[in-house]
């Protein structure tokens, strides 16, 4: 009989979610920050058609006719954002992925937790196990109330809209398998090829018995999965003054950056760069180049503060900066719809580093200095040129990019700093629920969600590109990853997309301790202003003072 200590916690996964009432702060961002934006294009069609209606603009000064034309602008540009909103509602263009590999990625997510690891973490410095918690568990049957099979039936209802765990049955959860697998609309078991059925049959089953309990027959459509994908795209409209504002911004800071800051914007195949090498660097002696990965949002008028940050604290450090038009809401880029994924990308920016001379496509990267010893057929050594590769950090939205260039060139990349990473834990479904699906609570979480999560490059690239099994890291794909000089994290417990303590939870289980900075009152983002103590340790660790 099991004790009352584990029927406590195996009430978690039935544990009814309650969303947290809105309080005062949303109301005040929603009245002074979004109604007036939002607003500005239903005002600008009443306006047209009133005026045009009652033959006003004949009657219109100079001033009238310059409102008119700007409301008139609005007009076409909204029934432009439209047709473009249709146009990126249709199917996924991600076709299915290679099924071995989703397989091997699905056993790998079974296998997360398995492992008896003190959540703690290990000694550093006397570990002897190279990966410890490496993906060498085997998947055994659970008992219901064991505690590793309770934490993973509580955080996979997060892809049924956190439901009661006994609520969710069979349908919806091979509709949720069926498209994590196959990227596609589930039919029904008997409409499905035998092949697909065998593949779904082995995977529930290797999921009951993690879960430590049989799914029911049947369907629940009060339980239906996020299927994030195949789900109708949320974009809120805005209006064409917001998009030429931050062209206009954007278009500004290149220049200013070239001018203030000696910087070339630069283009590799379609990836456009901005990069300032200083004329003293030397690439065989000079600081080890840095690559910056930025995130959702404005794209430079957002970064510009940090990148300028790292330009003064970093003088003699080359910096790569990797402009993304289809998370900047430039939407006259001819890649705003069209954003990149993980091979485009990762042979973009693998070949631009080799271009640049920072690192090499076959040969690995030194950890210390540009050369090493090699003995020669005579018995002497001889220096050979190695390049060093390059301290990679990213934040947000470009641990993504980060863990692409981990996975397919990890010997290009010789550090890697990641800042509120949105690639680990993303398997558990918080990160699709917070930022997509979950109801909006204050005022943070409203300025998040429609000035980033609902415009329509971010909603088009995580709603119809966003592609799970290349966008998950794990501990074990992370060279390094226990060194403190090779690898940092910076978490903050306030974060409100990212399960930080979860995140946290899983770096330490695997033996993280001094290379993860954890702010208990970090907000996402947080570290990188100048007024956080996170900021002056990021910029720490990338002179590489230790």
């Amino acid at each position: 009989m099991a004790s009352k200590e584990q029927k406590l916690v195996a009430d978690l996964a039935e544990k009814l979610h309650a969303p947290p009432r809105r309080d005062i702060s949303f109301y005040l961002v929603l009245v002074v920050g979004v109604l007036p934006i939002w607003s500005i294009v239903p005002l600008s069609w009443a306006f047209v058609i009133y005026t045009l209606h009652y033959g006003l603009i004949w009657t219109f000064a100079w001033r009238g006719w310059c409102l008119f034309a700007l409301a008139l602008c609005e007009v076409f540009f909204s029934v432009h954002h439209y047709t473009l909103i249709s146009y990126i509602s249709g199917p996924s263009p991600n076709g299915p992925g290679n099924l071995h590999e989703l397989q091997a990625v699905f056993r790998r997510v079974l296998q997360a937790g398995l492992a008896s690891l003190p959540e703690e973490g290990f000694d550093e410095e006397t570990l002897d196990v190279d990966r410890p918690g490496s993906p060498a568990e085997t998947l055994t049957a659970l008992d219901y109330h064991d505690p590793r099979a309770v934490d993973f039936r509580n955080y996979l209802r997060t892809w049924f809209n956190k439901v009661p765990w006994s609520s969710i049955r069979r349908h919806e959860m091979y509709s949720w398998l069926y498209w994590s697998i196959f990227n596609a609309a589930f039919p029904g078991i008997d409409k499905v090829s035998e092949a697909h059925q065998k593949v779904l049959h082995e995977v529930i089953k290797l999921l009951e018995d993690r879960a430590g309990a049989k799914i029911p027959e049947g369907s629940n459509p009060s339980a239906a999965p996020l299927l994030l994908t195949l789900d109708p795209v949320n974009v809120a409209w805005r209006p064409l003054i917001w998009y030429a504002g931050v062209a206009l911004s954007n278009t500004i800071l290149r220049r200013k950056l070239k001018t203030k800051w000696n910087v070339k914007i630069g283009m590799y195949k379609d990836l456009e760069y901005v990069l300032r090498v200083p004329p003293t660097w030397n690439a065989h002696t000079g600081p080890r180049p840095i690559v910056f990965m930025h995130g959702l949002g404005l794209g430079l008028t957002q970064y510009r503060r940090f990148i300028e940050h790292i330009f003064v604290a970093l003088p003699d450090h080359p910096v790569l900066v990797p402009l993304l038009p289809h998370v900047s809401q430039e939407i006259l880029h001819a890649r705003f719809l069209r954003p990149m994924g993980r091979q485009e990308m990762t042979a973009c920016l693998a070949g631009l580093l080799a271009e640049l001379g920072w690192a090499d496509l076959n040969e690995p990267s030194s950890d210390s200095s540009d050369a090493e010893d090699k003995v020669s057929a005579q018995g002497t050594k001889e220096k050979v040129n190695v390049r060093k590769g390059v301290t990679m950090l990213s934040h947000s939205n470009g641990s993504f990019g980060h863990a692409w260039m981990l996975k397919t060139h990890p010997r290009m990349i010789n550090r890697s700093c990641f800042v509120d990473p949105v690639t680990f834990c993303s398997w558990e479904g918080d990160l699709c629920y917070n930022f997509i699906y979950r109801p909006c609570v204050n005022g943070l979480d409203l300025v998040i969600k429609y000035f980033v999560g609902t415009e329509l490059g971010v909603a088009n690239f995580l709603q119809r590109h966003f592609d799970w099994s290349a966008n998950c890291l794990w501990y074990e794909e992370i060279p390094d990853a226990r060194d403190p000089r090779k690898t940092m994290f910076f978490l903050g417990g306030k974060d409100s997309i990212i399960d930080a303590t979860r995140v946290r939870r899983y770096l330490t289980s695997h033996g993280i301790r001094k290379g993860l900075w954890f702010d208990p009152d970090g907000h996402h983002g947080q570290a990188l202003l100048s007024s956080s103590p996170g900021h002056n340790e990021i910029l720490k660790w990338l002179r590489e003072e230790h």
